[in-house]
């Protein structure tokens, strides 16, 4: 066990130096929250509700609102400026009979733990408790609050229980309680002698917790049937940013209407009709003739590359020495075999 807290017990002029342990656990049988398609987890972050960023956990202060709409932002520094005895001390105020505390009171409990020299108080206040019946009534501050405390001895050791402040604990306010509401004389006997009947000395190890027996079956069924998948990797931030940046390439790509694959078409087109010039005349009598063909081929080059043929044909129509003026009908002839 790992202690959460370390003072000492005021008792009269005694000090005596201890560390406090969480007494308790939980033994539920715990869950993550995934993703029921794919079993991601589900993350939540602290996000500022002003800009929107999310927020450092050491960046969180405390804030209590006024009445009028203020805020009032504290900070761990004031806090901790807090004149608080019980602080780092638990103050021993007064004994009491164990039957006087009602066990709604009961918060959480700890145990104590002598701290180095101080065995020989322990025990002496330990005996002395044990002696006489009964239970220190201290107070504690534990996680920016303070509590009353129940201090009492279990098995050798002492026991911390923190209490709620009475008005902390609710009143009932139920309608049955106004009401006259009468029972029989020979349903009261019949109710006692059952509970007689059923008394026994309490054993918490006789009872077990079958929702949790329930559930640790269910899983064990469900790994022995294969119903069981591997831990999802999470994912790259790097390459989140990647695959973002190729979705909005494409994305303006589509928006402008070409697309990445009909630019390729027509640097297709024109790289196929570019040598047809140059091996029959210089480039500056050719260019005439060279934008003449270059704009049909534009609007046909889609067809062109879908038949090998039809695009044979018009290279051929394109390479030819003279006439260049019967170059257009020869384009429309692949266009419409196209």
């Amino acid at each position: 066990m790992r202690s959460i807290w370390r003072g000492a017990v005021s008792f009269g002029l005694v000090s005596i130096g201890v560390k406090l342990y969480t007494a308790t656990e939980d033994k539920d049988v715990r869950f993550h929250q995934v993703h029921a398609v794919d079993g991601g987890r589900v993350k939540y972050k602290r996000v500022c509700s002003i800009d929107g960023e999310e927020i450092e956990y050491g960046d969180i202060a405390k804030g209590y609102e006024l009445p009028d709409g203020q805020l009032v932002i504290l900070t761990d520094d004031d806090l901790a400026e807090l004149p608080l005895a019980s602080r780092r001390e638990i103050e021993v105020l007064q004994f009491v009979d164990q039957a006087d505390i009602d066990p709604i009171q009961f918060e959480k409990t700890y145990y104590l733990e002598p701290d180095g020299p101080a065995t020989r108080p322990y025990v002496l206040l330990r005996d002395a408790l044990e002696n006489t019946g009964r239970v220190a009534i201290t107070k504690i501050a534990l996680r920016q609050r303070e509590s009353l405390a129940a201090m009492r001895v279990r098995d050798g050791v002492l026991v911390l229980h923190t209490m709620r402040w009475p008005d902390e604990i609710r009143r009932p306010d139920f309608g049955f309680l106004d009401e006259d509401v009468s029972v029989r004389p020979q349903e009261l006997q019949m109710a006692e002698a059952l509970i007689t009947s059923m008394a026994a000395d309490f054993d918490p190890s006789e009872f077990t917790d079958d929702y949790r027996e329930a559930m640790t079956s269910l899983l064990e069924a469900k790994q022995t049937g294969g119903e069981v998948q591997p831990v999802p990797e999470t994912a790259d931030p790097g390459a989140s940013v990647v695959d973002l940046m190729s979705a909005l390439r494409r994305s303006v790509e589509r928006a402008r209407g070409g697309g990445a694959a009909e630019d390729g078409a027509e640097d297709d087109a024109e790289d196929d009709e570019a040598p047809a010039p140059a091996r029959r005349a210089p480039a500056k009598k050719a260019a005439p003739a060279k934008k003449a063909v270059r704009k049909p081929a534009k609007k046909a080059a889609a067809a062109e590359e879908e038949e090998t043929p039809a695009r044979t044909r018009a290279r051929k129509v394109t390479a030819a020495p003279k006439k260049p003026a019967e170059k257009e009908p020869a384009k429309r002839t692949s266009r419409r075999s196209a």
